[in-house]
């Protein structure tokens, strides 16, 4: 649904009431998300797996975005979706979205504003402000804080009345550079499908399918790095390392996207031919079945140079068995068990990742077992999207039963 400024919200009033504390047992409230667009993305995925729950919590479940192919996902789980121009940095744009937000939120009787990002953050808090409706931030990244004028920027969201950090790593982070007290923020972690990430649900089929499609070699170890093609997930840091592990009985793939950044694939590209690696390892585009392709791979490799809020293909690799290695910070600290469900090495360290990774390799099947039964108990317990959903569904009820919003200084 498209929303702007003549919009006439009279027509859709809502006739339910507000939840409060004070009326005894507590009603399931109305919750409205707001992100800068639905794609494909760990923001976006969780946003459309909390508006189900909502929904199957007996509740109301409403979006805020710009708009996205992830939309009719909203649509399937029984969430409405209104767009808005909040993915705008412009502060015009931003101070427009405040009076539509806080209209939308009044003729729907939300209870709980929930900003996932920053510049949607600021006309959600304004909103939030000026309906008196509580308001709920999710920390999903430390964001580039260098200046004072970053930092800023970014403080927005720790202006929640509860603050959500999707790790323990980024919950230290809000309280190292925003102050932030531990007591307002909790952490809940991604949650993985284990449902979609599981390997008695991925057919052989499926499997075959993209080995024939990426033309693999039978009988071959294989590597995989997914992720986006960009520095700091650790590409050449990756290259060096196969090239130090000096084997060719191996095929190894780059699964992702260049996101526009055609020359950062070009350089890739002529870093494995000047090291003479194009006959194992090869560059594949984005890939829209991730559980078969992680079937695919005997190890997977998260090579990122900065650290992982949380770091979610590390955890669908455990979800389904693969042996992972991953960098030695960040989420990554929390999601692999060092030595139990797989390895960790210094960041950008390419000696230590040939290491690891021959080490995996040499694995005997007795010893990938029991890799595997760990690393899938590991995020059974731990990192499921039913886990990540009943939190923040347990997080909008401690709101809910505040006196009142936090009253926050202005930021």
């Amino acid at each position: 649904m498209n929303i702007n400024a003549e919009l006439d919200f009279e027509n859709k009033s809502s006739t339910s009431p507000p939840a409060s504390p004070a009326s005894g047992d507590f009603r399931p409230p109305t919750v409205m998300q707001i992100l800068p667009q639905l794609v494909t993305g760990g923001v976006e995925r969780g946003t459309v797996d909390v508006a189900g729950a909502v929904i199957e919590g007996g509740g109301r479940s409403f979006v805020v975005s710009a708009g996205g192919p992830m939309e009719h996902e909203l649509n399937r789980v029984g969430a409405e979706h209104f767009t808005l121009p909040v993915d705008s940095k412009n502060p015009w744009i931003i101070k427009q979205n405040i009076s539509r937000i806080a209209e939308l939120a009044r003729r729907e009787n939300v209870d709980i504003i929930h900003a996932r990002s920053r510049a949607p953050a600021w006309s959600a808090f304004y909103a939030a402000r000026r309906t008196g409706i509580h308001f709920v931030t999710t920390f999903h990244g430390t964001y580039g804080h260098s200046n004072c004028l970053k930092r800023w920027y970014n403080a927005i969201m720790t202006k929640g009345d509860l603050i959500i950090a999707i790790s323990d790593f980024i919950a230290g982070h809000v309280r190292k550079v925003y102050g932030v007290p531990a007591s307002n923020i909790r952490v809940i972690p991604r949650g993985i499908d284990i449902d979609k990430f599981n390997q008695a649900n991925v057919s052989i089929e499926r499997v075959i399918s993209l080995a024939d499609k990426w033309r693999l070699p039978d009988g071959v170890p294989v590597i995989m790095l997914p992720g986006r093609l960009t520095r700091w997930k650790g590409q050449t840091v990756f290259i060096e390392a196969i090239k130090k592990l000096n084997r060719d009985n191996i095929q190894c793939l780059l699964v992702g996207s260049d996101q526009g950044r055609e020359k950062y694939r070009r350089e890739l590209e002529q870093e494995i031919e000047r090291f003479h690696m194009t006959d194992w390892i090869f560059v594949i585009d984005h890939c829209d079945d991730m559980p078969a392709a992680l079937m695919l791979a005997d190890i997977v490799v998260s090579a990122s140079t900065e650290p992982e809020a949380f770091g979610r293909i590390a955890a669908e690799a455990q979800a389904l068995g693969r042996l992972i290695i991953a960098t030695d910070h960040g989420g990554a600290k929390e999601t692999i068990i060092e030595g139990e469900t797989g390895w960790l090495t210094p960041p950008g360290d390419a000696d230590a990742l040939a290491q690891a990774i021959a080490e995996a390799i040499d694995q005997d099947a007795d010893q990938r077992s029991k890799f595997a039964e760990r690393a899938k108990q590991h995020i059974r317990e731990t990192y499921t999207k039913d886990l990540m959903c009943a939190k923040t569904l347990d997080i909008y009820k401690e709101v809910i039963g505040k006196d009142a919003p936090a009253a926050h200084k202005v930021p």
